[in-house]
């Protein structure tokens, strides 16, 4: 390369530190501070297998587990199986009340006494005797410590009110308030609803009274 081709080179040089000098002072006059690193990364030139390095921007540590804690999901401390526990002593072993079909039938009162409460688990194993109208028949169920719900047989050889082998009782809202689900079709099943019978003496546990439903309007 002679010299005349240096001096070209040289002037293409001093051409372009003039524009970017041009750029950069135009930059300050338009909008001073916002395009000043842009323009100093670029006039920055790097040897080939440079590296950058990267400086994280600081982060205070309660940001830190704000941001760990928010990507967790939250802990269920509740414990089934303490709670089956703690049902097999609270609950009452005498409930009345009444039943009736959806079909339209006479309200019958019923008396359920419970023999036999025992923790299996987070469900709760119930034995006992449902009394409807004035036959009598056994009942063995399973109530669930976690969610309250109830599946109570009807351990009856013979159809009463309606009320047959192979059908139970269910609900969500442990004995207080059941459904009849038939084994057949034809039977369209009837309502039960129960409540504690207070001892002398005792108070009633572990039991909450149902709030009526309210309306949006």
């Amino acid at each position: 390369m002679d010299n005349g081709q240096l001096q070209d080179w040289s002037q293409v040089g001093r051409y372009c530190l003039a524009l970017v000098a041009a750029l950069l002072a135009l930059s300050l006059w338009a909008s001073p501070g916002a395009a000043v690193i842009p323009f100093l990364l670029a006039a920055t030139t790097l040897g080939v297998g440079d590296i950058v390095p990267f400086k994280a921007p600081p982060r205070s540590e309660q940001a830190a587990d704000a941001a760990v804690l928010g990507e967790l999901a939250p802990i269920d401390t509740f414990d089934p199986v303490a709670r089956a526990a703690l049902i097999t002593s609270q609950l009452p072993r005498q409930w009345n009340g009444t039943y009736q079909a959806f079909n339209g039938g006479s309200v019958l009162p019923v008396t359920l006494k419970l023999v036999s409460v025992r923790a299996l688990g987070q469900m709760v194993d119930l034995h006992g005797e449902m009394t409807v109208g004035s036959v009598a028949v056994p009942v063995q169920g399973n109530l669930n410590a976690k969610s309250d719900q109830l599946d109570l047989l009807v351990l009856a050889t013979n159809k009463v009110a309606g009320l047959e082998m192979g059908g139970e009782f269910q609900g969500l809202e442990s004995l207080a308030l059941n459904g009849w689900i038939a084994p057949r079709l034809t039977n369209s099943g009837g309502q039960l609803v129960l409540n504690p019978v207070q001892v002398a003496g005792q108070t009633p546990r572990g039991v909450t009274k149902s709030q009526p439903v309210k309306g949006l309007w």
